[in-house]
């Protein structure tokens, strides 16, 4: 549950931050003083603030990654007090606010840590690696034109449900950052699920698993762990069972290519 929104006196917070000039420099953590703080600005519009009056001071600003800041692109990827995206359950770094801390506490800010989201400055990751995971489940085999009628391909609400639920993952890489073999089964589980479970996913369904877990393993993403850390730390609050739900295809598509001549 976020904090209570009611308070409007004003705060001060000491952001503990990493900065790394590149991907080879040696990194470090740097305090940096915030005061007077408006309990509903934003986590991001507290850096910068932060930044602003670094720049005033003729100092590098913080690097960090945004973009929608609406919860909505998965860019705002931070470890907030060693949590991928704050405190909170199911929002992103943009949408966890100054409120949701005490006046006078020390906040640690550092990026995602992981292998296969290399640091390229400060508090930015790069997540590419997602990119050419989904680039090599490739395309999918269906008519282009004019829309079909709504009920031309009839679809169980169950199956429905459950793709749009998968759909929902926006690729923010807080599941690697939460397990601790910086495991992508939940993203690839999400992303395989949510054309597995619908009638135009079917041409490429073994592939697309195929190539995605083979691309998963090459870039050198860790073995699923079970113990959920991906899960509990999605902003979209995507299902565990999505990884079941991977594994079922897998071991599928691995025997049917078996059989085929």
């Amino acid at each position: 549950m976020v904090a209570d929104t009611s308070s409007t006196k004003n705060i001060s917070l000491t952001l503990r931050v990493w900065r790394q000039a590149g991907p080879q420099a040696e990194g470090s953590f740097v305090n940096y003083k915030a005061t007077d703080l408006n309990p509903n600005m934003s986590f991001l519009e507290l850096l910068d603030v932060i930044n602003d009056d670094l720049e005033r001071r003729n100092e590098e600003p913080i690097a960090f990654a945004h973009d929608c800041r609406e919860g909505i692109c998965g860019t705002c990827s931070l470890v907030i007090d060693g949590k991928p995206h704050g405190p909170h359950d199911g929002i992103a770094s943009c949408q966890t606010y100054v409120r949701s801390f005490k006046d006078g506490d020390v906040i640690v800010v550092e990026p995602y840590r992981a292998e296969p989201f290399p640091i390229q400055k400060d508090l930015i990751t790069d997540r590419s690696s997602f990119d050419t995971i989904q680039q090599a489940g490739g395309f999918i085999s269906v008519r282009t034109g004019s829309a079909c009628d709504a009920n031309a391909n009839p679809i169980p609400k169950e199956h429905a449900d459950l793709a749009m639920d998968a759909a929902a993952c926006i690729g923010c890489g807080a599941c690697v950052a939460a397990c601790k073999n910086s495991s992508a089964m939940l993203f690839v589980g999400a992303k395989v699920s949510q054309f597995a479970l619908l009638p135009q996913g079917q041409p490429e369904r073994d592939s697309r698993v195929l190539n995605m877990v083979a691309k998963m393993d090459e870039l050198g993403f860790g073995n699923c762990s079970n113990q959920y850390e991906c899960s509990a730390a999605c902003p979209k609050l995507i299902s565990h069972d999505f990884i079941a739900k991977l594994n079922k295809e897998y071991i599928g598509a691995t025997v049917r290519s078996a059989f085929k001549p």
